[in-house]
């Protein structure tokens, strides 16, 4: 219930605005989680907490409800129910990238399981909520202490080329990811399980509503109020509770004083403009996402992270780059009456430690360009790439195949309009993240 001694109209104004901006990020996990381990027959189910579910092969412009998808590292789902028990995590060794990020409720990282942050070698890794203070079993390898009580993973394995024997290959790594409870782990019994929540149906248009802020009480009662978290959140939570959400699930929105309402649908608003304005002034070089050490309370910054790149990895791990204009200004550039190209100078190829690709996505709206060569992106896994005489090497970017054989060979693929192109380096140099490397021009042709 509201307390009305504690709340006047500016201050529920104020603390409703932040409260939905804290709750952007996550309503939007919740959407992903309900889809996958709630509703069976949403077609993106993964079978419940506690299971992966793989996808090994590549994205093609067939898939047409992804936005600008990476389609070096295929993904692998899975979600965790801490409340009882902590979870094992077991890897495979592994010659390539990947990475197995634990998210908590909000999408800030918990920890990453992976070839840059836990090695190339076979592991078990263990994954505790909140709640848990017991000690890890002998032999694993590294323990992830989350936030929340309910996680995610959303694991990428990188591909190491495109024939059906490269992704027979990825699809066998890829089932050798293994989770299990600890207590299965460890050969201890079984501890008693958690009650079952009464899961609220997820319904998009709940979002810029006061009944978000109901969603919002019940999830919070899997993000308990710990030490952990910065010490605005506690404030924001203490404001919040003077409103009625304090976890319980039992905010009732109907039952709001009318001048209450009114009140928080304003500062609802409110968030809601400071979102857009957030993603307008957003600097390019934004760092966005990463653990709740970077993060820290920056709510909007969370908020814009899960906009723009729900679950996208911070620059340490991927490092992202791109071409949004060309160099004649053009914004954003068109293959419809030009071509482009894109030269790495001699000892000017991407660094990075894995590996690195450029991809193709016809704007607007992000998609994977339909081609004769089915070619959606390029870079050093590419097979027959030519270089150029003094050792660099030359992108042709172009909506129709060159007539020159070396050109064919190092051809992007481009639409009959307008596009954007985005660069990935999987383990980037330091020299990527102090910014000593930069991607070339995008030059018309």
């Amino acid at each position: 219930m509201v307390n009305p001694a504690l709340v006047d109209p500016a201050t529920v104004r104020a603390t409703a605005a932040e409260a939905w901006i804290r709750a952007y990020p996550i309503l939007r996990n919740y959407r992903t989680l309900y889809a996958q381990a709630l509703d069976d027959a949403d077609p993106g189910y993964v079978g419940g907490f506690g299971v992966f579910r793989h996808h090994p092969r590549p994205f093609t412009p067939a898939d047409t409800d992804l936005v600008a998808p990476d389609n070096d590292t295929p993904r692998s789902w899975a979600w965790l129910d801490l409340r009882a028990e902590p979870w094992v995590v077991s890897v495979p060794a592994e010659d390539r990238y990947y990475v197995l990020p634990v998210h908590d409720l909000d999408t800030v990282h918990a920890g990453f399981i992976g070839a840059l942050t836990t090695g190339q070698e076979a592991g078990d890794h263990l994954v505790a909520g909140p709640d848990w203070q017991g000690e890890p079993p002998p032999g694993v390898k590294s323990v992830i202490r989350t936030a929340s009580r309910l996680v995610g993973i959303v694991g990428r394995t990188g591909r190491t080329g495109n024939t059906p024997a490269d992704l027979a290959e990825l699809k066998a790594l890829q089932e050798q990811y293994r989770l299990r409870p600890l207590h299965e782990y460890a050969g201890t019994p079984a501890p008693p399980p958690a009650p079952e929540p009464v899961w609220p149906v997820w319904r998009d248009e709940v979002v810029d509503t006061v009944e978000c802020l109901g969603l919002l009480d019940f999830l919070l009662g899997f993000f308990p109020l710990t030490s952990a978290l910065p010490p605005a959140e506690a404030d924001l939570r203490g404001r919040l509770a003077d409103l009625g959400i304090d976890g319980r699930g039992e905010f009732e929105p109907a039952a709001l004083p009318l001048e209450v309402r009114a009140e928080i649908e304003r500062g609802i608003a409110d968030g809601r403009v400071r979102l857009e304005r957030g993603t307008a002034e957003l600097p390019a070089e934004a760092a966005l996402f990463g653990t709740r050490e970077r993060i820290g309370a920056d709510f909007l910054r969370q908020a814009l992270g899960a906009r723009l790149d729900l679950y996208g990895l911070p620059a340490e791990e991927v490092w992202r780059g791109g071409w949004t204009a060309d160099s004649a200004g053009r914004r954003p550039p068109n293959a419809s009456d030009r071509d482009h190209l894109i030269r790495f100078g001699p000892g000017g190829l991407p660094p990075a430690r894995f590996s690195w690709s450029a991809t193709m996505y016809a704007l607007p709206g992000g998609r994977l360009v339909d081609n004769t060569l089915d070619r959606y992106s390029i870079g050093d896994r590419t097979p027959g790439l030519v270089r150029d005489p003094d050792g660099g090497l030359t992108l042709y970017v172009q909506h129709k195949r060159p007539a020159d054989a070396q050109h064919s060979a190092n051809w992007l693929p481009a639409p009959d309009g307008p596009f954007t192109v985005v660069i990935r380096l999987y383990g980037p140099d330091p020299s990527v993240l102090d910014g000593r490397w930069r991607p070339p021009p995008l030059d018309p042709r």
